[in-house]
């Protein structure tokens, strides 16, 4: 790969990471959901084993398509106590680091801090999210986000 196609490759990948972002942000749940393909897989494993398998350690979240739907459709609904009113978030994204792994999918890290607010208070979140994205004709689509936070 040439430096320009390396550059421009992690350009439209910066691009799509903050797209996915300014979805999240905007509460836009449903637009964000249809980034993953239809068998996708978004991991948040718990912070005490960041390394852990989700099939046998216990994880925040382990959601296939089916469960992130009900997610996003749970959190839009008023029946999302928790988030009733919303919390307000900013994300930035930055360190991005794009592998193409040959296979047609490009395996991606980037840095995150997501500032939240709610009730008058905010707290950051650090972190660093792992994915496999696929191409998709000219789109690229989230098949594995595996988001780990450096909290204690």
């Amino acid at each position: 790969m040439t430096a320009n196609s390396s550059s421009a490759l992690r350009g439209s990948v910066e691009e799509f990471l903050f797209r996915e972002a300014a979805l999240l942000d905007e509460w836009r749940l449903e637009e964000w959901v249809d980034l993953f393909t239809d068998d996708a897989r978004y991991v948040v494993p718990s912070t005490d084993l960041t390394e852990g398998d989700p099939t046998r350690d216990l994880v925040f979240i382990d959601d296939n398509i089916v469960r992130l739907r009900a997610r996003a459709a749970r959190l839009n609904s008023r029946y999302s106590h928790r988030e009733n009113p919303r919390s307000r978030t900013r994300r930035f994204v930055s360190n991005v680091r794009v592998e193409e792994t040959g296979d047609g999918q490009l395996s991606v890290f980037a840095n995150v801090l997501v500032y939240r607010f709610r009730s008058g208070e905010g707290a950051p979140y650090v972190g660093t999210i792992e994915y496999i994205l696929r191409r998709d004709g000219s789109d690229l689509r989230i098949a594995y986000r595996r988001a780990v936070l450096d909290l204690e």
